[in-house]
């Protein structure tokens, strides 16, 4: 029997992520289109000719939130589930040597909830001198997380973040987002997700930073 493949990231995925950090506006005319700017926070998104879906980047500042303080929020599961009022279920269990975390979304009424498998992997970057943390993700297929009965498996699903201080005592973020859904998702949901879902969500992440002291 061969042995599985690893499944990971490329150390030029990480690099990729980091240099997204100096280019903050796209390219005028190019394919990226600035879709809102928001709280501090420009979205911007590409559509994506495959899948006919948008692909998005996020470049924004979380204030008061020392890079450090926000790689522990993002990456601490359990207390995930305490700021974000989306999640339903949240773990991460390893299968075949594999870590894995499962996630289930839940979508408003009538549309079916969500669920992702996905590995990610948080690194700590010097960048000539920079500190730069960067996590990534995606979705993988892992027989030991079957679907659901009326739950939608989103089977692709790509992340990556990349936060480093501003200078003061807050954090500058680059965030590049891709998942199809999957099912009919009404257009004002995409919508509402991308212009204001993601900006809140940061909002509500930069309020659990401050929280995040607390309750360790």
């Amino acid at each position: 029997m061969e042995a599985p493949a690893v499944r990971g990231f490329s150390e030029e995925q990480f690099r990729a992520a980091c240099r997204e950090l100096d280019q903050p506006v796209p390219a005028a005319g190019g394919p990226w289109q600035l879709l809102v700017e928001s709280m501090g926070v420009r979205i911007y998104r590409l559509h994506n000719e495959q899948s006919g879906l948008y692909e998005y980047k996020l470049f924004g500042g979380l204030a008061d939130c020392p890079p450090k303080l926000c790689v522990d929020v993002y990456m601490d599961l359990n207390f995930r589930k305490q700021w974000d009022q989306y999640v339903k279920e949240l773990y991460e269990k390893t299968y075949d040597g594999e870590k894995v975390i499962y996630w289930e979304v839940k979508y408003p009424f009538p549309l079916s909830n969500r669920d992702y498998v996905y590995i990610r992997e948080c690194r700590e970057m010097d960048v000539d001198g920079r500190k730069i943390w960067v996590v990534l993700a995606q979705s993988v297929s892992v027989p030991q997380c079957p679907e659901k009965p009326g739950i939608i498996r989103v089977k692709s699903y790509k992340q990556s973040l990349a936060i480093e201080s501003d200078g003061k005592t807050g954090s500058k973020v680059y965030m590049y987002y891709f998942d199809n859904p999957g099912g009919m998702i009404p257009s004002w949901l995409v919508n509402w997700a991308a212009k204001s879902g993601v900006p809140a969500f940061l909002k509500d992440m930069q309020k659990a930073c401050r929280n995040y002291s607390k309750s360790i």
